[in-house]
């Protein structure tokens, strides 16, 4: 009885998001392929072997949707600078194109699926999915977190959980909230995407950090922005996970020297930084601004 259940639920939802149709939401991509782009999409780049693990696809399976992709001009692959032996993937301009799209299409799907949903519905929806997820998985594996690149809202949920979590934290007020809002203002205005970056941290599709890598006024001098992890997501190493990223980053772009500005109270990020290679210069700046007393602090790491 619970087999022929659970075997009518998957025809019924398979067919509702639409996995059964010849193209991903409409595209010419079968469904591994579109879970190949996504991957990539989200991560920036990755192995084979490790989109294989996430995907539970069989490797040469996999190795065939791989080069497929590659000669229709959508992935390209370069050595790993920790061993020359393993290839990174990577979206090409191309790929890049397809994923907007697929990412797209996909939102606005579920979107409409939504909504004749009443918000309360799709609160149940979900918490029912999570439910299914985690009697699936056995209750034991912490969901998983990603990092992908800004999609439209994202900034939105920047500024607000800055200004939200510095409050509660460390009494920062409306003049703080006011620095971060133009601090992505510029981003969004000025984004050169060979150079600059932002990574949003999320888990079971819920936000759960960020950080920005800009180009600084100095000429080969990057600067890191606006590093969050909400409190529900600390103590797993997150903070360091995006550090790591942005310094990669700085580095693969050729930048000289990678700056912050943080302040004395903040002392997990501080901690971050110093563990990562930063260096507090001696240059400190007492002030009201936020409206707590609050000691300013310049960093660097020379890449």
């Amino acid at each position: 009885m619970h087999v022929d259940a659970v075997r009518e639920f998957n025809r019924f939802y398979t067919r509702r998001i639409g996995v059964v149709k010849p193209g991903m939401v409409g595209s010419p991509y079968t469904l591994p392929e579109a879970r190949v782009l996504y991957a990539l999409g989200r991560d920036g780049e990755s192995t084979a072997t490790a989109i294989g693990r996430e995907l539970s696809l069989d490797l040469g399976y996999l190795s065939r949707l791989v080069q497929s992709l590659k000669r229709r001009g959508l992935l390209q692959a370069k050595p790993a600078a920790h061993d020359a032996r393993r290839q990174l993937l990577a979206l090409s301009d191309k790929g890049r194109r397809a994923f907007a799209l697929l990412d797209t299409r996909s939102r606005d799907e579920m979107a409409a699926l939504l909504a004749p949903l009443a918000p309360a519905q799709r609160a149940r929806l979900v918490a029912a999915m999570r439910t299914v997820r985690a009697l699936l998985e056995g209750g034991k594996r912490e969901p998983a977190i990603v990092l992908r690149e800004h999609r439209p809202g994202d900034m939105g949920w920047v500024v607000e959980r800055h200004a939200a979590n510095y409050h509660a934290e460390y009494g920062w007020g409306a003049p703080f909230e006011s620095l971060v809002a133009g601090i992505v203002k510029e981003f969004l205005e000025k984004l050169d995407p060979k150079r600059e970056r932002c990574w949003i941290a999320e888990r079971n599709g819920e936000r759960v950090g960020c950080i920005f890598v800009v180009k600084d006024a100095a000429r080969a001098q990057a600067r890191l922005r606006l590093l969050l992890v909400e409190p529900a997501a600390r103590g797993a190493g997150l903070g360091r996970r995006l550090v790591e990223e942005a310094i990669a980053f700085a580095r693969e772009k050729r930048y000289r020297k990678i700056v912050l500005w943080t302040h004395a109270q903040l002392d997990a990020a501080r901690a971050i930084y110093r563990e990562t290679g930063f260096k507090r210069l001696d240059k400190t700046e007492a002030h009201t601004t936020f409206g707590p007393r609050a000691v300013s602090e310049f960093w660097e790491l020379t890449l």
